[in-house]
C-alpha cells in the first residue's frame, strides 16, 4: 500500500507536542519587547558652553609710576573663565552650573590656594511653567540655587561685561548672583518680565553671615516691541525700575561677642538697614546699544563697643551712581545692508559713595569719582571680540591733601587690549 504524505499532515499531532510549539512561539514574540524593556535609557543631553575674557593693561598715571621709580606697570591678565554645563531635569526642568575660574589675589589666602581658584558663579535647578498662560511666548519660571540677582545680569545683556563691571556692581551695591529663590514672569508678546529674588545677601563670594535675607524685584517692560511703524532700534527699548531690601546682622547679635569695654549694653537682635533701588533705561540692536541708570543705596553701620561706657552708635549713609553708555557701529549707519566689525564704544559713571558725609575732613565737601571709558572694538569672528580702550578715574570735591607728596583724590588711568571669546 503507497503512503499517502498528506495523510500525515492531517493527522493530529501530540498533545505533548503542542504545548512545546506554543510555548516557543510565545517566547519568540516576547522575545524582542524584553529586550526593548532592558535598553538603558539614553543620558539627557548636555549643552556646554563658556567664556573667555582677559586684557594687557598698561597704567599711565603718576601715581602708578611713582611706586616704580618712574615706570609704568603692565600686566597680562585672564580675568574670568566661565564654564557653563546646562542639563535637562526631566519635562520643564533644567539644572545650570556655572564655574567661575579665577586668580587668587588674597595674600592671606595664598599659602593655600595658590595660583588659579575655582568657585561657583550660578548653580540652580529651574521649572518652567505655566507657558503660554498670559498670552503667547509667556511662562512662570522658578528656581533655587546660587542664581542671578536682580539687575545686573539684566544690564549685561547691553552692556559687555569684558570691558568693566555695571556701575551698580562696580560701586559696591551688590554682588553678580547669590543663593537664594527667584521666580521669573514672562509676560506673552514680548512685552516684558518680572523676577524676584529672595537671597543670603553677601554674594556669591561669601558664606551667609547672619540670619536676614534680603529681598529684590525688578519689572522690565518692553512699550514698543509690538509697535507698528516703530524701528528696530526703538523696538529693543526695555525699562527697567528695580528694588533691593535688606539687611545686615550686628556684630553685637550675640551680646558679649565683640564687645569691648566693662558692662553690656545686651544682645543686637535687629538688622541694620542696606536698601538699593534704582532705574535702568536702553536699546539694544547691532547698530546702536546705549543705556542709562540711576540708583541710589541706603545703609547703616555701627560703631562703639556696645558697653556703658563706650554705647554703640548707628549712622545712616547714602550713596548714589549715575551711569550711561552708547556701543556703536559708525559703518552700519551709512550702510546696514552690509554688517560691519567695527564698533565705538563710550562710557561715564559719577560715583558718590555718601551724599552727606560726616567726618571732619570731609566738611564742606562731598567726595566723588568719575569714570570713564573710550575705546573701539572689533569682531574676529562671531565669537572672538577685541577692544582697545583707555579707562580713566578721577576724584572730585576731595579735601586738600596733607603734608607733602600725599595725593588729594585716587586717580588712574590705564589703557587697555580687551579680548573675550566665548564657545
Amino acid at each position: 500500500m503507497r503512503h499517502d504524505p498528506r495523510s500525515s499532515l492531517a493527522r493530529p499531532r501530540p498533545r505533548g507536542a503542542q504545548r512545546v510549539t506554543a510555548s516557543l512561539a510565545l517566547l519568540c514574540l516576547g522575545f524582542p519587547l524584553t529586550i526593548r524593556a532592558q535598553q538603558p535609557t539614553p543620558p539627557p543631553a548636555l549643552d556646554f558652553s563658556g567664556v573667555l575674557f582677559g586684557n594687557y593693561s598698561y597704567r599711565t598715571d603718576s601715581a602708578a609710576r611713582a611706586g616704580l621709580g618712574g615706570r609704568n606697570p603692565n600686566q597680562f591678565t585672564i580675568e574670568r573663565a566661565y564654564l557653563t554645563f546646562r542639563v535637562p531635569a526631566g519635562e520643564n526642568g533644567q539644572v545650570r552650573i556655572t564655574t567661575d575660574i579665577f586668580q587668587n589675589t588674597n595674600s592671606a589666602q595664598n599659602s593655600y590656594y595658590q595660583g588659579w581658584a575655582v568657585r561657583i558663579k550660578y548653580a540652580y535647578l529651574q521649572y518652567t511653567g505655566l507657558k503660554n498662560a498670559f498670552g503667547p511666548g509667556s511662562s512662570l519660571l522658578g528656581r533655587v540655587g546660587v542664581l542671578h540677582n536682580v539687575v545686573i545680569d539684566h544690564e549685561e545683556n547691553f552692556w559687555p561685561r569684558y570691558l568693566s563691571q555695571v556701575a551698580v556692581e562696580r560701586g559696591g551695591f551688590f554682588s553678580s548672583a547669590d543663593a537664594g529663590v527667584a521666580g521669573l514672569l514672562t509676560f506673552g508678546n514680548k512685552m516684558g518680565e518680572i523676577y524676584g529674588t529672595i537671597t543670603n545677601g553677601p554674594g556669591y563670594t561669601s558664606f551667609e553671615k547672619d540670619r536676614f535675607k534680603d529681598l529684590a524685584l525688578r519689572v522690565s517692560l518692553t512699550p514698543f516691541a509690538n509697535a507698528a511703524g516703530a524701528n528696530a532700534i526703538l523696538k529693543t527699548f526695555a525699562v527697567s525700575p528695580w528694588l533691593y531690601k535688606g539687611w545686615v546682622g550686628s556684630k553685637f547679635a550675640s551680646g558679649g561677642a565683640g564687645q569691648i569695654g566693662p558692662g553690656t549694653n545686651g544682645a543686637v537682635t535687629e538688622g541694620m538697614q542696606r536698601d538699593r533701588y534704582g532705574i535702568f533705561a536702553g536699546v539694544r540692536d547691532r547698530r546702536l546699544t546705549a543705556g542709562a541708570e540711576w540708583a541710589q543705596r541706603s545703609d547703616k553701620s555701627e560703631a562703639g563697643d556696645n558697653t556703658t561706657t563706650s554705647p554703640r552708635l548707628t549712622t545712616d549713609s547714602t550713596g548714589r551712581v549715575l551711569d550711561g553708555f552708547v556701543i556703536a557701529r559708525p559703518l552700519e549707519w551709512l550702510d546696514s545692508s552690509h554688517p560691519s566689525n567695527f564698533g565705538i564704544v563710550a562710557r561715564f559713571d559719577h560715583f558718590t559713595p555718601n551724599t552727606s558725609p560726616t567726618a571732619a575732613s570731609y566738611a564742606g565737601s562731598t567726595p566723588s569719582y568719575n569714570f570713564w571709558i573710550l575705546g573701539a572694538s572689533y569682531d574676529v569672528t562671531q565669537r572672538i571680540a577685541l577692544a582697545l580702550d583707555w579707562q580713566k578715574q578721577t576724584g572730585t570735591s576731595f579735601p586738600a591733601p596733607l603734608g607733602t607728596n600725599v595725593r588729594a583724590t585716587p586717580d588712574n588711568s590705564t589703557i587697555f587690549l580687551h579680548f573675550q571669546a566665548s564657545f
